[in-house]
């Protein structure tokens, strides 16, 4: 290994001059190794992450508090996002948004209140409200459908009034058990290598080759396509009804986009090995956003 001249140890009759050289050549190497030092430091000290969840902050100030422990809401805790809470209720982040006023998902509050379940429909509401609903006619109709004469003066004969007969309404039929149930298909071709434990995988993993196609198992809506939320790699989700949810992770390419119909055995993305071990395709069947096994409603191999 190559050593620097030590200024102390310089002889001949250029000594003086060398000497001054020598001494030049340490004074480069120091200031090199006081800079690379500095440097090294910065680098290990990353800059400060601000936890909002460790703030003293009063539970009752945060956005929805008037609704914490009330059914059909949810008090967000930490590590939670708005991708995950929405999947865990069988809904589509942007419902959530809608629902909550949230104008930037990615900002949540520990301890916010969150409604998970859709606002009750004001259809009704307003029909009982609508003028005429529910009131008697200031124009009485006839039997003959011509509207009656007010009354007359004090001591006049009022006109007998027929109501006119309405025909009765029929009862709404009651739909059968099961209509939302829907008959999935294989998303994928490949062999199913784990299956599913409520406790540890939530689903099904099926194994292929990068580039595999991945399909709809059932008709339904994209209601997330992306990769936001941690442990599912590229990930899809559909809305088939108002009670399943189909998820497929890993893929290496997504075919399609948030708020597009699906058809059935369509193609929806590349199978792939993003965020997890191999190349495999992780398939998610919800009920109401309760993860249950895939292989009950899928076709019998």
């Amino acid at each position: 290994m190559n050593q620097l001249p030590n200024p102390s140890h310089d002889h001949g009759p250029m000594g003086h001059r060398s000497s001054w050289r020598n001494a030049a050549a340490w004074a480069v190497v120091a200031t090199l190794v006081v800079t690379a030092g500095c440097s090294t430091r910065r680098v290990a000290q990353p800059a400060p992450v601000e936890d909002r969840s460790t703030a003293r902050v009063d539970p009752r100030t945060l956005p929805g508090a008037e609704n914490a422990g009330k059914p059909g809401y949810y008090t967000v805790r930490p590590g939670d996002t708005l991708f995950r809470i929405a999947l865990d209720h069988g809904h589509s982040r942007r419902d959530l948004q809608e629902w909550n006023a949230i104008t930037n998902p990615n900002l949540l509050e520990v301890g916010q209140v969150l409604r998970v379940v859709p606002p009750e429909s004001t259809t009704v509401a307003s029909a009982s409200k609508a003028p005429g609903a529910g009131t008697a006619s200031s124009s009485p109709v006839t039997s003959t459908g011509v509207a009656a004469r007010p009354l007359g003066p004090a001591g006049t004969t009022a006109p007998v009034v027929t109501p006119v007969p309405t025909a009765p309404t029929p009862a709404p039929a009651s739909q059968p058990a099961g209509t939302d149930d829907i008959q999935f298909m294989w998303p994928a071709q490949g062999t199913v290598v784990a299956t599913f434990d409520e406790a540890k995988n939530k689903g099904v993993s099926i194994a292929g080759r990068v580039g595999d196609p991945v399909v709809a198992a059932a008709d339904g809506r994209v209601v997330y396509a992306g990769a936001g939320l941690r442990g599912y790699g590229n990930l899809i989700i559909l809305k088939h009804n108002n009670t399943y949810l189909t998820a497929y992770a890993h893929n290496q390419a997504l075919l399609v986009r948030e708020d597009q119909s699906v058809r059935q055995g369509q193609r929806i993305a590349e199978m792939g090995s993003s965020d997890t071990d191999r190349v495999k395709l992780h398939f998610e069947v919800r009920r109401q956003g309760k993860p249950v096994d895939p292989l009950i409603h899928l076709p019998k191999r």
